[in-house]
């Protein structure tokens, strides 16, 4: 069987119950005794380690398979849930992890082993008294010497239990009458098989091709979900020999041993066969016989059992199932890139209406029609790319206590918003910026215990990660109530690394000693650890968030804490923007960035250390004359009123001066590739309904 194609949904799987494990475990170690918490790890193990065993990756398959004995015996009470243990189990998740990343990058799992962590596992399973209370069992059972049990008294003490319902003794009855045999059959698998209901799926199906599968106990569902011991009875009518049905059973791998005999069973009364011809004559299906519709299962028995009651109803408000359909994300943006030719199609349109002079309500109507299809259809499409940031940050609280072990400083992570939505090309590189956040918050900014009592803190310093969505924006803050930033601690260690001059220093204010940080290779850290020092960390912060068009704001308070705010765009492919005109070119501002737009007089431009500012409403603004940042000759006198667009990057404003305004427009963003990439102020280009490109400004980076 070719397994490759199943390879992406493996993978995708794999890292969902990898995510949910890291989460579950975590919450175990809070709430030890929590069964419902026990019950979702014990099902998150189970499945990885059937995934894994169905694609024939064994060191996973074997690593997950002793995993779940650890929580079955935890499910079962007879292990306590430890500190060591919760250490151990993120062990192997991480092991699980490197296997799923082997896998991902050359379709194989590598050769380590992991022995290390199976035999630890297998430790605790001893120490669980599992061992104990197995060997204690096997010399009491010896020590009384029962006798031997004949196969044939062995299957019939196995199917005592199986209770035949009216329409089953129908059927078996009918069989024999036309001449059929009937059997019981019950199936042994080894104690050391790792997937019990796949060797069980493999004999019935092996079995159902030699005869008709009436009575599964314990009921096929069970089987499937591994909820039986170690057997399980078939009650079967064929006309194939017994030996032959039994032989073709136990060539199946990893079954110990296969027994079968004639099934007695008691036939229907006259009555009751009357009462069933009865149900028969009805117009309602009341049965659905196997000699009559032959099942093909999908799982291990997709239940034979050959009633369906005429009252029963189906359950009500019952939960609708499997609503969601995986898309590969390259399909998403081909659909993304199709909407937005569309939405170019209908600014064509619309400006070839006005530069025509088309007249006649039906053709505006028309447009407008347009308009109204290709807006909704952009808002559908990219509601379809939004995935909530919770895939990011599940792994955070992990990291934390990972952390908080290593630094030897007790701290507690606290999230809010991870509902919150982002467009899943954000979401994926949004990632590494907040864990290195994160891992500043945990290592520079919580101070060591004796410092956090001297200061009255209490002793488990708290680090908060929180996002929600402002306007046009999603904002994520990382909060600690630790140290704070020291400026003069940054500003030394800047000018004894030469990155700006004692003068300068002096010169310059908190915030800009503050922004310093972001440089690359600047760390205040006294000595490098594996957690930081190095100076890799606020940098690719910076340059991956800017690079996502989105900005990175730090306020600090001494000996109290600091808070990170990271600012998103929603979306990074169709905004609504402002155009203006500069000279004789046409630009775009987005209108997220956009508070107000003012017209300004000459008179009312003041010089404040040699800057130009414009002193509106009481708050003393600079302004940016676009002519001069894009080298362009302006088409106004100077003594003509300027159109000035106000516009705020974080908590700072600018006014952004532009010859004319030419209205709002829904605009597609184009990339426009490496090659220009060391033009900040540009963010990209677009493509207007006359043809021609106009290229967007990033107000962030004017600013």
């Amino acid at each position: 069987m070719d397994v490759n194609q199943y390879l992406e949904i493996f993978l995708d799987e794999t890292k969902e119950h990898l995510e949910s494990l890291n989460g579950q475990i975590l919450k175990l170690e809070q709430e030890p005794e929590d069964v419902d918490t026990i019950n979702e790890i014990f099902r998150a193990a189970h499945s990885l380690k059937g995934m894994a065993g169905t694609m024939g990756y064994k060191r996973m398959q074997a690593l997950t398979h002793d995993m779940e004995n650890v929580f079955s015996e935890i499910r079962n009470g007879t292990m306590k849930v430890k500190s060591s243990l919760i250490d151990l189990l993120f062990q192997c998740l991480d092991a699980l992890e490197e296997y799923t990343s082997n896998i991902q990058e050359t379709a194989d799992e590598g050769t380590n082993e992991n022995q290390h962590l199976i035999s630890q596992l297998n430790d605790f399973l001893k120490e669980g008294g599992k061992g104990e209370a197995k060997q204690a069992q096997k010399k009491e059972e010896s020590s009384v010497k029962e006798p031997e049990v004949t196969p044939e008294e062995e299957l019939l003490e196995k199917w005592t239990d199986v209770r035949l319902g009216e329409s089953e003794r129908l059927v078996l009855s009918t069989a024999k009458a036309q001449g059929k045999n009937v059997y019981g059959v019950t199936v042994y698998v080894q104690e050391t098989c790792l997937l019990k209901s796949a060797r069980a799926f493999l004999v019935y199906k092996a079995i159902e091709e030699k005869a008709e599968i009436i009575v599964c106990d314990p009921p096929a569902q069970d089987i499937e979900d591994e909820k039986f011991d170690l057997d399980f009875s078939l009650i079967i009518v064929s006309v194939n020999p017994l030996d032959e049905i039994l032989q073709v059973a136990r060539n199946v791998s990893e079954i110990e041993k296969v027994l079968g005999a004639p099934y007695e069973f008691e036939g229907l009364a006259e009555e009751e066969k009357e009462k069933e011809k009865e149900k028969e004559e009805e117009p309602v299906i009341s049965e659905v016989r196997p000699s009559e519709t032959k099942p093909v299962p999908a799982v291990p028995a997709a239940a034979p059992a050959p009633t369906v009651k005429p009252n029963d109803k189906k359950a009500s408000g019952k939960p609708v199932v499997n609503r969601t359909v995986r898309v590969d994300i390259e399909k998403l943006d081909v659909l993304m890139n199709l909407v937005s030719e569309l939405i170019i199609a209908k600014n064509s349109l619309v400006s070839a209406s006005s530069a025509d002079g088309v007249t006649g309500s039906g053709f505006n109507e028309q447009i407008e029609y347009l308009e109204s299809v290709t807006t909704n259809l952009h808002e559908s499409v990219m509601k379809v790319r939004m995935v909530p940031i919770e895939s990011v940050v599940s792994k955070f609280p992990r990291m934390i206590r990972d952390l908080s072990k290593k630094l030897n400083k007790k701290m507690e992570l606290y999230m809010s918003g991870e509902e919150t939505e982002l467009d899943r090309t954000v979401v994926d590189e949004i990632g590494d910026p907040l864990m290195h956040l994160l891992r500043n918050s945990a290592d520079h900014g919580l101070e060591s215990a004796e410092v956090r009592a001297h200061r009255g803190k209490p002793e488990v310093g708290s680090i908060f990660l929180d996002a929600y969505q402002d306007g046009n924006n999603v904002v994520i803050e990382v909060r600690d109530d630790g140290n704070g930033i020291d400026v003069e601690a940054v500003k030394n260690k800047a000018i004894e690394r030469g990155v700006i001059t004692y003068d300068q220093g002096e010169n310059m204010s908190e915030k800009e000693i503050i922004n310093l940080l972001f440089n690359a290779g600047f760390s205040t850290a006294k000595q490098i650890s594996d957690v930081s020092g190095r100076g890799v960390g606020l940098d690719v912060v910076k340059s991956k968030i800017e690079a996502l068009s989105g900005e990175v704001e730090v306020k600090s308070k001494l000996e109290e804490g600091s808070t990170w705010i990271i600012r998103l765009p929603l979306t990074l492919a169709i905004i609504q923007a402002l155009m203006v005109a500069v000279g004789g070119e046409k630009y775009a501002i987005s209108l997220g960035s956009i508070q107000t737009i003012e017209d300004i007089s000459p008179n009312d431009i003041k010089l404040v250390q040699n800057r130009e500012v414009i002193n509106l409403r009481d708050s003393v603004i600079p302004i940016i004359r676009l002519s001069k940042e894009l080298d362009i000759e302006s088409s106004k006198s100077p003594d003509e009123n300027m159109v000035v667009v106000i516009v705020k990057k974080g908590e700072k404003l600018a006014g952004l001066v532009a010859d004319e305004l030419m209205g709002q427009q829904e605009i597609v963003i184009k990339s426009l590739g490496r090659y220009i990439s060391k033009c900040k102020i540009i963010s990209g280009a677009t493509i207007l309904g006359d043809g021609e490109v106009a290229l967007i400004l990033d107000a962030n980076a004017l600013i």
